[in-house]
């Protein structure tokens, strides 16, 4: 099951750095963030409400659905959108990758979580990979103040992230339902971009193309509603350190979808840096034998 979840997460949000790219264009940033979420929450309360599974919260939780609706489906998307004016969604979804070193961080400031050794040998082979994946355009010639600027802004947007990690770790150790939660949170998280919108006086425009309205839907669908609840569901089963390791993967299935449609060529370097995150992925999933015989005989019958 975990597998399950992981490579669901993997293969939708690898692709959704090229849909957010396709919606960089005329209309602010903030008001396709508020699109996309307005359309994710409605999806999402409308399927629960009909079929019965939406689930009351108390007040205290609904404060902190709002703190996760800001932190993962308002500012942080708010940065990643307008970080595309200034960089490339590859070297968006590479900064993206630091959610595991933010996650280990933030998993031992709000909840003690023990850094282990397997955890730092695949964070570390991870960021390694990226980085080798991606040399070639991590060029310090290219690093003026727009593209620092950009890389500021992912960075930003990659700790709010992390931060509603930590925020639905706490949900489900409380035995909140991950869907509902979710739908609160991004009801919270596109009444607070819309305020931010009204507040900037970001005028409200819509792209009537079928590139932008296909990225809408399927941001909203599968990179919101679907995405969302699969990598927070795995958040639950096997803690926030572990799961943000999928976002490593994420350059890696950007840079397939290149090689077969935009006839990407493959360095040297790119190719130990795939090796590597494939080595992080191993050690981090690694379960040894004699360790699942053991687990397996302590079951009771």
């Amino acid at each position: 099951m975990n597998a399950l979840l992981y490579a669901i997460t993997v293969l939708i949000w690898g692709t959704t750095w090229i849909a957010i790219a396709m919606q960089t264009g005329d209309v602010p940033a903030p008001v396709s963030v508020f699109y996309r979420f307005v359309l994710a929450a409605t999806v999402l309360l409308c399927v629960l409400g009909l079929s019965g599974r939406l689930k009351r919260i108390g007040g205290r939780d609904h404060l902190f659905c709002i703190l996760q609706g800001m932190c993962v489906f308002c500012f942080n998307f708010y940065c990643f959108y307008s970080a595309n004016r200034y960089i490339n969604s590859g070297l968006e979804s590479v900064l993206f990758s630091m959610a595991i070193l933010f996650n280990a961080i933030n998993g031992v400031i709000f909840f003690r979580q023990r850094i282990t050794g397997k955890l730092m040998l695949a964070n570390s082979l991870g960021i390694i990979g990226v980085v080798s994946l991606f040399w070639r355009d991590l060029n310090p010639a290219q690093m003026n103040a727009d593209v620092l600027f950009g890389i500021g802004l992912c960075l930003l947007g990659t700790y709010g992230f992390s931060l509603g990690n930590m925020i639905t770790a706490r949900h489900q150790r409380n035995g909140l339902d991950l869907l509902s939660t979710n739908a609160y949170a991004m009801t919270y998280g596109a009444i607070t971009m819309l305020v931010v919108i009204m507040v900037t006086g970001a005028p409200f425009r819509i792209d009537t193309s079928l590139s932008y309205l296909g990225a809408l839907v399927y941001l909203a669908v599968f990179g919101s509603v679907v995405a969302f609840g699969t990598y927070f569901a795995l958040v639950g089963r096997i803690g926030p350190g572990q799961a943000a390791y999928a976002t490593v993967m994420f350059p890696l299935v950007a840079l397939t979808i290149s090689t077969l449609f935009e006839g990407y060529s493959w360095s040297s370097s790119a190719i130990v840096g795939l090796l590597l995150i494939l080595s992080g992925n191993a050690v981090m999933f690694y379960k040894p034998r004699a360790r699942v015989a053991v687990a397996v005989a302590s079951k009771p019958a």
